[in-house]
């Protein structure tokens, strides 16, 4: 996401450092706009210091496995002082600040508490709004049209179809285009507008996966067809916290479609099917987004030793 925040805000009036994990996207994020590059760990803390001194915004992601130091680096935000302005990536459903969730209610299995993956999200908002509690922008996001067939990308290449426990339920899932552009708005348009906001962003209209899979035959070229999986095999194949998360796509918490976007931008959030077929800012289509490798992928569980 940070890379399509950076596309829209390069070239303007503002110095932008990029902190990237891997020193070979270096070339990619300065064609993008970034003015500077630095070496990015959160599990090495001596990249903290070079990556926030003389920076007053900063855009805050990590993955879900990191949380411990995404906390460590949220300190050194308020040791350092100097941020005035943070656009925060998360997801809705746990929190307890701008809503009442109670981390044991489920919303549909009696007796389970919300899932793990969506208390992490709320406990990584609320490590960074410790320090910046009224200048930090919250990009709420349902669950992204680019990850919806990333790990069955294979299947569709050499089989022509792929699985998902999702079925019949239709969700609103998000193009991470206008998650960007919301991140750049955000930064442009200050902290005065946006600090100690909560947008969430979700896409047009609700999808099934017979849905996802006329769009992708469409954008493709080919026949593509949908054939359900059993949530146990789900399970097995990525893991019970992704099995967790995955029950709140499958009993309809993502379904509605949120006004937040519009409310920033003055417009509808893009279709998955432009998505799918229109280059981005950062000039690549959905399509070539999706058929990259991603972090989850079948007989991994990428959470496992950090269900706490």
């Amino acid at each position: 996401i940070a890379h399509l925040a950076a596309a829209r805000t390069g070239g303007r009036d503002i110095f932008i450092r990029a902190a990237v994990h891997s020193p070979d996207k270096a070339d990619f994020v300065k064609k993008l706009g970034a003015d500077e590059v630095v070496q990015f760990d959160y599990a090495k803390e001596e990249t903290f210091k070079p990556a926030l001194e003389g920076m007053t915004q900063v855009f805050s992601a990590n993955p879900d496995p990191v949380a411990d130091g995404h906390a460590k680096f949220c300190d050194a935000i308020g040791a350092m002082g100097t941020i005035k302005h943070a656009v925060r990536l998360s997801c809705f459903g746990a929190d307890d600040l701008t809503a009442s969730y109670d981390e044991k209610v489920h919303a549909s299995m009696a007796g389970e508490n919300i899932p793990g993956m969506l208390r992490g999200y709320w406990r990584d908002e609320k490590v960074l709004l410790k320090h910046l509690p009224k200048t930090t922008t919250t990009l709420r996001a349902n669950f992204f049209q680019g990850h919806i067939v990333k790990p069955e990308t294979g299947n569709i290449d050499e089989h022509g179809f792929f699985q998902s426990p999702l079925g019949e339920t239709k969700n609103s899932f998000v193009s991470t285009n206008d998650i960007g552009e919301v991140a750049a708005i955000s930064f442009l348009e200050g902290v005065e507008k946006h600090g100690n906001k909560f947008y969430d962003l979700t896409g047009p209209v609700p999808m099934s996966m017979h849905d996802v899979a006329a769009d992708l035959a469409k954008a493709l070229g080919k026949p593509v067809e949908y054939r359900a999986q059993d949530i146990d095999q789900f399970e097995k194949d990525f893991g019970p916290q992704r099995r967790a998360f995955f029950e709140y796509l499958r009993n309809g918490f993502y379904t509605r479609c949120s006004p937040d976007f519009y409310n920033v931008t003055g417009r509808k959030p893009q279709a998955f099917i432009d998505y799918l077929q229109q280059p981005g800012k950062a000039g690549e289509t959905g399509l070539e987004d999706m058929w990259k490798a991603g972090m989850w992928s079948k007989g991994k569980n990428v959470m496992e030793g950090h269900e706490k």
